[in-house]
Order: C-alpha cells, then structure tokens, then sequence
C-alpha cells in the first residue's frame, strides 16, 4: 500500500484565539487534553521536551519532540517520530515527522488545522502502521482539544 506524506485534520473550535494557543502552547494545558505528564515543563522553539504518555496502555512510553516554530496565536510546530510506542526500540535515526497547528480566525471561533507531514520518510517496515495508527490519534486528539475548551 502506498502511503500519503501527510495526515491533516481541521476542527472549529468555539473559543477565543488566545485560549486555543494557550491550550496548545502551554506545555501543561497541551500534557492535558494530549494525554502527556508535562506538569512544570515549557515548550521552546528550538528545544527538544521529553516526558511519559498518560493514555491508558501506552504509560510505558516516552513521547519525545523537538519544538520548532512558535509563531504566538498563528502557528506551532514540533517535530517527533511518529508512533513510536515499542520497549526497547530506538527511533533516533528515523527522520523525524513535523507536525503544525494553525489558528485561523472564524465567525464561531478558530479554525484548528494540525497537519503532521514527512511519512514517506519513514522506514517501509512501520510507515503504514503509524501513518494508519496517527491517522487515527489525530481523530482523537481533534475531539480531545475540542472537549478540553468546551
């Protein structure tokens, strides 16, 4: 199976510009509603963050990203690799995927769009697998971001 280069999913979300950023910039409002343990931590443009997933079944597991842009109340991008989820493997010489919010103004609210791009990097052995399984996070996490600013 040929898989697309990129995952995009957009949600409107009925909430002020300023809360929609913070609830995706704000390490520990993100940790929140994305299901990551990042009480105390800071996203910085440039700088890696590293810390334990909470979702149920996946507690063994490290998410690591890597900040790259921070554009206040527009656009926020990391960097990661993308299910990255069995013990004991090292995902560190895969080419990272990117992953980019942007807000966009709209009469009920803001437009979310997340785009996570860079799949046919990623080794033929598991390319299918984590594009089909962050097709499938990004559903939820479009509907966990919603329910987080209702």
């Amino acid at each position: 199976m040929d898989v697309p280069d990129r995952i995009e999913r957009k949600v409107l979300l009925k909430a002020r510009r300023e809360q929609v950023w913070q609830a995706l910039t704000d390490a520990e409002q993100f940790g929140n509603w994305f299901g990551i343990a990042l009480s105390g931590k800071q996203f910085v443009a440039g700088q890696s963050i590293e810390a334990r997933i909470t979702f149920p079944g996946y507690e063994h597991v490290v998410w690591k990203a890597r900040v790259e842009r921070l554009e206040p109340q527009t656009r926020f991008s990391f960097s990661w690799h993308p299910y990255a989820v069995e013990e004991g493997v090292d995902y560190g010489s895969e080419t990272p995927t990117l992953v980019e919010f942007t807000l966009e103004d709209h009469p009920e609210g803001i437009w979310l769009r997340v785009v996570e791009s860079g799949f046919t990097a990623i080794p033929k052995a598991r390319r299918e697998k984590a594009f089909k399984m962050n097709s499938r996070g990004w559903d939820e996490q479009m509907n966990n971001i919603e329910a987080y600013l209702a």
